[in-house]
């Protein structure tokens, strides 16, 4: 999988939420100012090519759909940023986080019982 860049990445959380859209559907979504109908069809195009998306074709028109999941791609983004900046250490990241978003000892507690939960959530599941 490949990084998105921003305007890449900005079609596909409208794919996301849409599940499914014609490129003005699109366009209509993007904050102004708006770029040009083209613009948004070339960085679909370049999606399809990079496997995130594909379409259905109806004559001259498609309609493209997300291939890759917003988890899926996340899981990705974030696994990559963990690599990039914390050496893969969660520890890094929570001490970083927990230092420059003064967090209390109340909200890393809250943070653990959460982690906690979603553990066992995926004990259960396996």
């Amino acid at each position: 999988m490949k990084t998105l860049t921003k305007a890449e990445e900005q079609v596909m959380h409208i794919l996301w939420e849409l599940d499914k859209a014609l490129v003005r559907d699109i366009l209509e979504r993007l904050p102004d100012p708006k770029p040009a109908y083209n613009t948004v069809s070339t960085v679909v195009r370049v999606l399809e090519k990079k496997g995130f998306v594909s379409h259905k074709s109806y004559g001259t028109t498609h309609e493209y759909y997300p291939v890759i999941s917003k988890k899926e791609y996340t899981k990705f983004f974030f696994g990559q940023f963990m690599e990039k900046y914390f050496n893969n250490s969660f520890k890094q990241l929570t001490s970083f986080f927990t230092k420059e978003n003064n967090l209390s000892m109340q909200e890393l507690e809250e943070m653990m019982q959460e982690i906690r939960q979603e553990m066992s959530r995926e004990e259960k599941s396996s």
